[in-house]
C-alpha cells in the first residue's frame, strides 16, 4: 500500500558537506590562514585533490560522504570534488529541491569535514581558533544552510567537547536561535575523553535536558578507536557490516552508567545504528542487570528496558527485522532516515523505497515512524489534521 499523501517523510539522519567559504567567511581574520580552508594539490592525470587543510593538517572528503546521484559502481574511497558531487550535497536550495524530487518533507544533517559531532576540533592545538570554529559551524548551520529552508531543514549543532562549561554556552546560544539536536560522540571515552560513567558531562546533559532537545549518537562518531576492529586484510564492506554495532556499545554503556539516573528528562538519538539489534541488546541488559547489579556499582532499581523506553528512539532506512519486531522495540521509539548522499541513501527513490518497507504496516503505526514521533522528539511544529490516519483502503 502506498504511503498515505498526508504522510510527510521527515529524515533524522542526513549529511551536509560544507561549502567552502563556511569558516573563511567567519573567521577572524587573523585565522583564516590557519582555520579551515580548501586547498588544491595536483596529481598526474587527474583534477587536483581538493581537501580541508586545518592547521597545517589536511582532511579530503572521501568519495562516501557524496555519492548521491551515482551508480554503486561508481561509488569508492577516493578523495572527491566538489565539482564531482550533485550541487545538492553542499547548496541548502539545491537540497530542497531534491529532497522534493525524492518525496521527503524534512531532514536533518549532521558535519562532514569537522566529522558528526566536530571532534575535528577536539584534536585542534588551538582552543581559542577551535571555539571560533565550533560556534562558526553552528552559524552556518542555524544563519545559512537551514534558513534557506525553514521546517525543511532541521538545524543539529556541535560543541567543544573538551570543556563542559564552554559546552552549556554553546547550547545556550544555539538553542536561542533554534537548535533542535545536539550531535554527541557514542563512545565519548574512545577519543581520550571521560566516559559517560564520570560526572564530567553532567553540566550538558543538564543543559540539554532543561532545552528538551536529544544528544543525537551517530554511529562513528566516537573516532577510530571506537569503530569495530577488523583484520588488516579484510575488505572495507567488514567494517561497513559492523558500524551499528558502535549504536550497540553505545546503548549498552548508558544503560549501565549512572547517567540516566540522575537525568531523567534527558533524550538520546541512535542516529544511523538501525533497530533491528534493539530487543536483544535490551533483553541481554536487563538479563544481565537481574544476575551481575548486586556487586557492581549499578543502579538496583530500574531495569534497563524502562530506561531504554524512557529515553532513546532509533532510526533505520532499511531494517525488515526491526520492523517486524516494532512493537518489541516500542512504535514510538523509531524513527525513519534517508542518510542522502551517503552511500545508504535511496535517493531519488526514498519514498518509493519506504513504501514498500512498510507496505504490510497500519498507516496509524506507519504515520508516527515517518513523521509524528520525529516531530515530538525533536520538537518540531504540529502535524497537518490527517482524518484519514489509522484507516486502511
Amino acid at each position: 500500500m502506498p504511503l498515505q499523501p498526508w504522510m510527510k517523510l521527515i529524515s533524522v539522519d542526513d549529511h551536509l558537506i560544507e561549502h567552502p567559504m563556511v569558516w573563511q567567511d567567519r573567521l577572524p581574520a587573523k585565522y583564516r590562514d590557519v582555520g579551515p580552508r580548501i586547498v588544491e594539490t595536483p596529481r598526474e592525470g587527474k583534477p587536483p585533490i581538493q581537501s580541508w587543510l586545518y592547521e597545517g593538517r589536511s582532511y579530503p572528503y572521501i568519495g562516501l560522504n557524496a555519492v548521491a546521484g551515482k551508480r554503486p559502481e561508481e561509488y569508492g574511497v577516493e578523495p572527491v570534488r566538489f565539482d564531482e558531487m550533485i550541487r545538492g550535497c553542499w547548496d541548502p536550495k539545491a537540497r530542497v529541491a531534491d529532497m522534493d524530487i525524492d518525496g521527503v518533507e524534512a531532514m536533518m544533517c549532521f558535519p562532514s569535514f569537522p566529522r558528526f559531532c566536530g571532534t575535528v576540533f577536539l584534536e585542534a592545538e588551538d582552543k581559542n581558533l577551535a571555539l571560533l570554529c565550533v560556534q562558526a559551524y553552528n552559524d552556518f548551520v542555524l544563519d545559512e544552510w537551514c534558513a534557506a529552508a525553514p521546517g525543511r531543514l532541521i538545524p543539529v549543532v556541535i560543541l567543544p567537547l573538551w570543556d563542559p562549561q564552554l559546552a552549556v554556552r554553546e547550547i545556550h546560544r544555539t538553542v536561542a536561535k533554534g537548535a533542535k539536536a545536539i550531535s554527541f560522540p557514542d563512545l565519548p571515552h574512545a577519543l581520550g575523553l571521560p566516559s559517560i560513567h564520570t560526572d564530567y558531562w553532567d553540566p550538558i546533559f543538564s543543559a540539554a535536558e532543561e532545552a528538551g532537545i536529544p544528544l543525537c549518537q551517530h554511529f562513528g562518531s566516537g573516532g577510530e578507536k571506537s569503530i569495530p576492529q577488523i583484520a588488516k586484510d579484510a575488505p572495507f564492506a567488514v567494517m561497513i557490516n559492523l558500524m551499528g554495532a558502535n549504536s550497540m556499545h553505545a546503548t549498552a554503556d548508558w544503560l549501565f552508567s549512572p547517567a540516566l539516573h540522575k537525568h531523567p528528562d534527558l533524550k538520546i538519538g541512535l542516529s544511523e545504528g538501525g533497530i533491528g539489534w534493539i530487543p536483544y541488546i535490551v533483553e541481554r541488559a536487563d538479563d544481565t542487570w537481574r544476575k551481575h547489579r548486586y556487586y557492581q556499582n549499578i543502579n538496583q532499581e530500574v531495569t534497563p528496558s524502562e530506561l531504554f523506553a524512557r529515553h532513546f528512539h532509533g532510526c533505520f532506512i532499511d531494517d525488515s527485522f526491526g520492523l517486524a519486531n516494532r512493537h518489541v522495540i516500542g512504535v514510538d521509539r523509531i524513527t525513519w532516515e534517508c542518510d542522502y548522499p551517503h552511500s545508504d541513501s535511496y535517493w531519488p527513490a526514498s519514498r518509493k523505497r519506504a513504501e514498500a518497507a512498510f507496505a504490510d504496516i497500519p498507516d496509524e503505526e506507519v504515520h508516527r515512524m515517518v513523521e509524528l514521533n520525529a516531530r515530538r522528539l525533536y520538537n518540531l511544529p504540529a502535524a497537518e489534521p490527517a482524518p484519514t490516519a489509522g484507516k486502511q483502503d
